[in-house]
């Protein structure tokens, strides 16, 4: 496939940021050696390429640091007992998703249905999970928020 390698010349240049290695840009032509504008450029374009990782990195982290408050600030609004209610509703789904029978629950931990349906609307209104009534068979929740899982493991090991 590549019968004159040795004609291909290469520009090799890091992708430094902030004095954080991001990557490497390899550059290859087949032909004259590379000028010195030639190297300008590479450098030009790392630059440009590393500011954009950058940007990128910045978006997912300030996007899960917004997750990680939403959830603290939903957790920071229950009541001990509907955060008991909580932690246990989220033992019992098991997933991201599942339907709940809040009677059952509040039977066997020994708190009233009202704490854990009012549990259920204060995590809905912050956006943390999405819940449907089904009558007799249960409630439907779908976790939007996957911090919440973190959050409350760590709230149950401290």
């Amino acid at each position: 496939e590549f019968d004159n390698v040795d004609t291909y010349q290469a520009i090799i240049t890091p992708i430094d940021i902030a004095g954080e290695r991001l990557g490497t840009l390899f550059l290859y032509k087949n032909g004259p050696q590379y000028t010195l504008d030639d190297i300008i450029l590479s450098e030009y374009g790392t630059t440009v390429v590393g500011l954009e990782m950058m940007r990128s990195v910045n978006e997912e982290s300030a996007e899960e640091n917004r997750k990680v408050q939403i959830v603290k600030s939903a957790i920071s609004t229950l009541s001990f007992s509907e955060l008991e209610a909580i932690t246990h509703i989220f033992e019992e789904l098991k997933g991201n998703e599942g339907i709940l029978v809040a009677s059952k629950i509040a039977d066997r931990v020994g708190i009233t249905r009202s704490v854990i349906v009012n549990a259920l609307r204060k995590f809905e209104s912050a956006g943390v999970i999405e819940s449907r009534s089904s009558g007799m068979k249960g409630t439907y929740i779908r976790v939007l928020n996957d911090v919440v899982f973190d959050e409350l493991k760590n709230m149950n090991s401290d």
